[in-house]
């Protein structure tokens, strides 16, 4: 069975283009996005892990650390930031972790034999300042992540630990929220005093509370 949303992320030592990290130390009380690629020298992966360093000051602003994985060794992942730097205009800036036999790839359910039973698939997780996998993301091969969407997500998911709110369709920072079930009417003055709008009884939108 494959990890679920809630679940620890698995602790890991491993070698990375930036040397030896213990996952779980590494990430210390940061946020996580820990993602994986096909292969080095791969032209979709190229562009993503230079969007990746270009939004590095985005990325810090939400305290988020990011890792990326690939099953190739440091050698091959050093060549392969030197062309990510020169085609992308960037400086990759994130560890990316050496995996030539699979060991984390297989204990995050990164390779997906239907789709190829050597490279891993486009896996990405989002993982808390507790460790827990927050969000799980996979894309085919052949299809580029949206890392805006990425940036969405961890907004999402930093204000809903924190308020008891949830993030309406196409939700973007600034905009109002939904005020969860569980909060009564009676509660909302205390609990969200910008107001609300009751627009169904399950129904209740409040300006984002954080702002």
């Amino acid at each position: 069975m494959g990890l679920r949303l809630g679940d620890t992320a698995p602790d890991f030592t491993a070698e990375t283009s930036e040397g030896k990290i213990t996952f779980h130390e590494w990430l210390g009380t940061s946020w996580g996005v820990l993602f994986s690629h096909p292969a080095d020298y791969t032209p979709v992966c190229t562009t993503e892990l230079g969007m990746t360093a270009k939004l590095k000051d985005e990325f810090d602003k939400r305290n988020v650390k990011v890792l990326a994985l690939s099953v190739d060794d440091v050698e091959s992942h050093q060549g392969w930031i030197k062309d990510i730097n020169e085609t992308q205009g960037t400086h990759v800036n994130f560890p990316i972790i050496a995996d030539p036999k699979r060991e984390v790839s297989t204990m995050y359910d990164m390779i997906h034999p239907n789709a190829d039973n050597s490279l891993t698939v486009r896996s990405l997780f989002i993982i808390d300042p507790d460790k827990k996998i927050k969000l799980i993301i996979t894309y085919p091969a052949s299809t580029g992540r949206n890392f805006h969407e990425i940036l969405r997500v961890i907004d999402s998911l930093q204000l809903t630990a924190n308020y008891s709110v949830a993030t309406p369709a196409n939700w973007q920072h600034g905009e109002d929220v939904v005020i969860a079930p569980a909060i009564t009417d009676e509660e909302i003055p205390a609990k969200f005093p910008k107001g609300y709008k009751k627009i169904k009884p399950y129904l209740r939108t409040t300006p984002q509370p954080n702002l």
